[in-house]
This record gives structure tokens, sequence and C-alpha cells, in this order.
């Protein structure tokens, strides 16, 4: 189970990534454009700098749904290593099945 602190600070920053995320989009766009001014591109690249850091989406971390861990992170699922076995021996994902050869 990771810190109640770390899952937390994580849904903390989806909200701000999601606060911030139309903005942050268009300032990208715009310091890339090559239609507009030099000087025009450097004042957006300098408004993408000055947006918090968490703002940015590649600060988030996939984590557990169920207890959180950061590590081990299985997307299709949604969960780490250890509840995914753990789920799949019960029988409780669907499409699932033990193998053996």
């Amino acid at each position: 189970m990771a810190k109640t602190s770390k899952i937390n600070r994580q849904l903390q920053r989806e909200r701000m990534v999601a606060k911030y995320a139309e903005r942050r989009a268009e300032y990208k766009r715009d310091s890339v454009n090559p239609h507009l001014s030099a000087e025009e591109r450097a004042e957006a690249m300098r408004k993408l700098q000055a947006l918090p850091r968490d703002a940015s989406p590649t600060r988030l971390r996939n984590r557990d749904s169920i207890d959180g861990r950061p590590r081990a992170y299985n997307r299709k699922f949604g969960l780490s290593r250890i509840n995914l076995r753990e789920k799949a021996h019960k029988g409780e994902l669907p499409g699932v099945v033990k193998s053996s050869w």
C-alpha cells in the first residue's frame, strides 16, 4: 500500500494537469508555430515555462487503482502485478485464465 500522502499528491497533480491542459496546449502550439514572429514564439515559451511544474502531464505517475502502488503497473487492467495476480487467481478479471504448458 502506498503512502496516503503520495496518493493525495498524485490526485492533486491530476487536478492541476486538467486545470492547465488547455492553456498549456495553446502555449505549446504557439511556441512552435512558424507563422508567428520570433518574439511571439519566445513569449509563448516564456508563458509555458511560467506555468506550475505540476501542470505538466509528464509529472503524473501510473498507480494501482486498489492500493496506489507506483511500480509494476499494468495499463490494461490498471493494477500492479501483485493485485493483478491476486484477482486473476480469484477469477475476478474477465478473460484472464491461468496458463499451463
